[in-house]
């Protein structure tokens, strides 16, 4: 149950922690990316820029790991800040879209700047946790690698050698931990920014909260995201420049079917989301 309060509309946006989480279908995430895809079908040129970066950024990131790998950390950090901006714009056709009007790419591409404060407080809770996975990575590493650190692919043959699995196992349950924490934190958080005069921590308790409240449902919902997004890394990047903006817009659906709106009438597709 939201909690609308017309007499006082700061105290209603303020209230944002307590709007109401609706029950979600199973078939939920399979219906999100349904929506994506048709999104990205209606506005397929600004899908396919927002595409492009995405695909630029997975280049950036694997030139850097294989030639100037101390800097790696670095520019997966500048990603983090960029993907919310990013993330931001694609919404923001969605919701266009939403209301029957024509989105256009340079209000999509400047969508961020609605909510700059609110995204940067946003992006800098992303960093401290990024930061933190980073750290914690490096002492896995230390404590199982001697010597300097290997190459591109002597990094990859490490982890197909036998006698690096218990390195392998205790770098992959420390990522998935972390991954875990960013997705809790920012599954429906960017979208309801957008959405609602509402602040960072309280966007990412909301969405801490409907993955506490639902977990089956959204681990359901990661496995998707995780999936594609490596499918579309295996042939070169290319295929985030399509899968990348799906996944945004099918996202501001998830946003609408899973969270009650603010006010009486302010999301009209939100009823048809969770139908």
């Amino acid at each position: 149950m939201s909690l609308d309060q017309p007499s006082d509309p700061g105290a209603d946006e303020s209230a944002d922690f307590l709007v109401g989480l609706r029950h979600l279908a199973a078939c939920e995430p399979l219906r999100w990316l349904a929506r994506g895809c048709g999104d990205f079908l209606r506005a397929p040129a600004i899908g396919l820029c927002f595409g492009a970066c995405f695909v630029a950024m997975g280049w950036a990131l694997l030139t850097v790991f294989e030639y100037a790998p101390a800097y790696l950390l670095w520019l997966s950090a500048g990603f983090l800040l960029v993907g919310p901006f990013l993330c931001m714009g694609l919404y923001h056709v969605s919701e266009q879209l939403e209301r029957g009007e024509r989105p256009r790419l340079l209000d999509a591409a400047l969508a961020w700047r609605r909510k700059l404060s609110t995204l940067a407080i946003f992006g800098l809770v992303l960093l401290v946790i990024e930061m933190l996975w980073a750290r914690a990575s490096l002492v896995v590493f230390a404590l199982s690698v001697q010597g300097n650190m290997p190459s591109f692919a002597g990094s990859l043959m490490s982890l197909l050698d036998p006698r690096n699995i218990d390195f392998v196992l205790a770098w992959l349950a420390l990522g998935g931990v972390f991954a875990t924490l960013i997705f809790s934190v920012s599954v429906v958080s960017i979208p309801m920014i957008l959405d609602r005069q509402t602040d960072a921590i309280t966007a990412g308790l909301t969405s801490i909260r409907l993955v506490l409240g639902q977990p089956v449902l959204l681990l359901f919902w990661a496995t998707i995201i995780a999936t594609l997004v490596l499918l579309a890394m295996l042939p070169g990047f290319a295929g985030l420049l399509v899968v990348a903006p799906i996944l945004g817009h099918a996202s501001w659906h998830a946003y609408r079917a899973a969270v009650e709106p603010s006010s009486p009438g302010s999301t009209p597709a939100a009823a048809a989301g969770s139908a």
